[in-house]
């Protein structure tokens, strides 16, 4: 697994999961006992979209399970039953994706955006997508779009994912840019430090990339990909003791870990 490929495969099922948040607020709560309850009659309107939030969560369950034949299913029924839904749209723009029906996802994304222009992760779903399809200056705008609206709660996410998306696109200079922006916008974030810690190893700024690595897990928790980086750059700098602290971390913290086995494959067997 690459770092700069990691990222952006992570953010779509956020967006899955943060649309299924959308569509839990949107349903009502009464405290009050059912026999003090009174229930208005629903119009025809309030019906068609009631039973549009119900298809667009389950079609969003199929899409996450993989069943993109039924997701299909229950997204375009949602669409017809409240087709001005940006969510929706969102979901639907996700599995033309996975069906690799890129145009169609575009359109689909860009209608979510046009429906939903102020919501932040309507702009963070197309960013993705359009830093998957190698429209890297396209897609920076939009995570920057995201990372500076006020109702985006995170915008260290969306600066490390412009920063990726600038490395995809082997800008390695403004990638360097947007993750510093991301650390000094929450200097807890694992991601933007083993993102820029990476790209320094990548280029062989290997104090630069250790100084920030420690100092990281010296002030938060360790993550596996962090663990190994650290053994990465422990190997390039021919620091045997690094490499093996780093090492024996990753074997107690994360065992079992697709990490802690990357080493193990490296490792020569003493027997």
């Amino acid at each position: 697994m690459t770092a700069s490929s990691r990222t952006l495969r992570i953010v779509p099922w956020m967006a899955l999961a943060a649309l299924v948040v959308a569509c839990q607020s949107k349903t009502p709560t009464v405290n009050s006992p059912p026999s003090q309850r009174y229930t208005a009659p629903r119009s025809m309107e309030t019906q068609r979209e009631s039973a549009a939030q119900a298809n667009l969560q389950l079609g969003i369950g199929y899409l996450r399970q993989g069943n993109l034949a039924l997701a299909q299913t229950k997204l375009e029924r949602a669409n017809v039953e409240d087709p001005h839904n940006a969510n929706i749209h969102a979901a639907l723009g996700l599995l033309d994706e996975r069906l690799g029906k890129d145009k169609d996802a575009d359109k689909e994304y860009r209608t979510a955006l046009s429906l939903a222009p102020q919501d932040p992760s309507m702009l963070n779903n197309y960013a993705v997508y359009l830093c998957s399809h190698g429209r890297a200056a396209e897609g920076v705008h939009n995570f920057e779009a995201a990372a500076s609206n006020p109702l985006y709660s995170s915008p260290w996410a969306a600066y490390t994912n412009a920063g990726v998306c600038q490395r995809q696109a082997h800008h390695e200079n403004d990638a360097a840019e947007l993750f510093t922006r991301a650390i000094r916008s929450n200097p807890s974030y694992a991601e933007a430090v083993f993102q820029a810690s990476d790209l320094d190893l990548s280029q062989h700024n290997l104090a630069s990339a250790r100084l920030r690595l420690e100092f990281y897990l010296t002030n938060n928790p360790a993550t596996a990909d962090l663990l190994l980086l650290g053994w990465r750059i422990g190997q390039a700098q021919n620091d045997s003791v690094m490499s093996t602290r780093y090492a024996q971390r990753l074997a107690k913290e994360f065992p079992g870990s697709d990490q802690a086995r990357s080493i193990g494959a490296t490792t020569p067997n003493p027997g």
